[in-house]
């Protein structure tokens, strides 16, 4: 019997490999090569331009940390942006907090919106949620037209190449700070601290030059680059690492505690360094 397996090349000397069951299917959209296929270890997986971008097994952990940090260190968050996050996965964690009125979210592919909800449904069932409004448009644009108008904006982006490159430039950063009201908060993945220091440490400045608050935080991600992974919060007011113990309410999660939430701003020195 033949074995078909997958290498996403992370590097240029290093991958991750993994067996496959078959395609459910393949296509270029006007954006990207956009794949679903049925793994056997992490279930259906995302493949964007041969990059994973989740599995049904693993997904819990991006989602969760790129959401339930930012919505309990806000006290009060209403109207929410999603940039990216096509998956719908980031949708369906935020609407988990009952201070959210609206959801909004942004990518530029429909096709990723589509095809996850026919094969991804446990991350996009919350896509048709009244609270939620999809909007297939280009995230940074739909920033550089908006002012005051969210609480939270979630930047649920791919590796920084294509359409996604711009999403990782001061001036997005700069468009979401105004994008945001007085008191808000933004978060952003920032990739792994193995492979991508140099991006890191450069988001990381760009964006304690804008926000007076500005912490990484990481997370545990078996199909992503190295299994470490960080993001990074700017935020005007509210300090993630200062919120108050009455703030966590309880939450259906599989890998977001309170606990976790400060433990995640623990950061190896290595990591600690990119930041100086």
């Amino acid at each position: 019997m033949v074995e078909f397996w997958f290498t996403e090349k992370q590097t240029e000397r290093f991958g991750i490999t993994m067996k496959i069951k078959r395609t459910l299917h393949s296509e270029k959209t006007a954006f990207q090569q956009l794949d679903m296929v049925e793994t056997e270890e992490f279930g259906n997986m995302l493949l964007l331009d041969g990059m994973v971008m989740t599995t049904e097994k693993d997904e819990f952990v991006y989602h969760e940390m790129v959401t339930h940090v930012p919505l309990f260190t806000h006290p009060n968050p209403k109207h929410v942006l999603v940039v990216g996050g096509g998956d719908g996965g980031a949708i369906r964690e935020v609407i988990k907090h009952p201070s959210v009125e609206k959801a909004t979210l942004v990518d530029i592919d429909g096709k990723v919106i589509e095809y996850s909800k026919k094969y991804l449904p446990t991350i996009a069932c919350a896509l048709e949620d009244a609270r939620v409004d999809v909007q297939v448009d280009d995230g940074f644009m739909h920033i550089a037209k908006s002012e005051n108008e969210y609480d939270v904006i979630m930047v649920d982006s791919t590796e920084p190449v294509g359409p996604a490159a711009k999403l990782f430039e001061r001036g997005f950063y700069e468009g979401i700070s105004k994008a945001l009201k007085e008191d808000g908060i933004f978060v952003a993945q920032t990739d792994n601290p193995w492979f991508r220091q140099d991006l890191i440490t450069n988001v990381y400045k760009d964006v304690q030059e804008i926000f007076p608050i500005t912490r990484l935080y990481t997370c545990n991600i078996p199909t992503y680059p190295s299994g470490m992974w960080t993001f990074t919060i700017g935020s005007k007011k509210h300090d993630p690492l200062k919120v108050e113990a009455t703030r966590f309410h309880e939450i259906d999660t599989k890998y977001y505690t309170k606990d976790i939430h400060n433990a995640a701003f623990v950061l190896p020195k290595f990591v600690q360094d990119l930041l100086k």
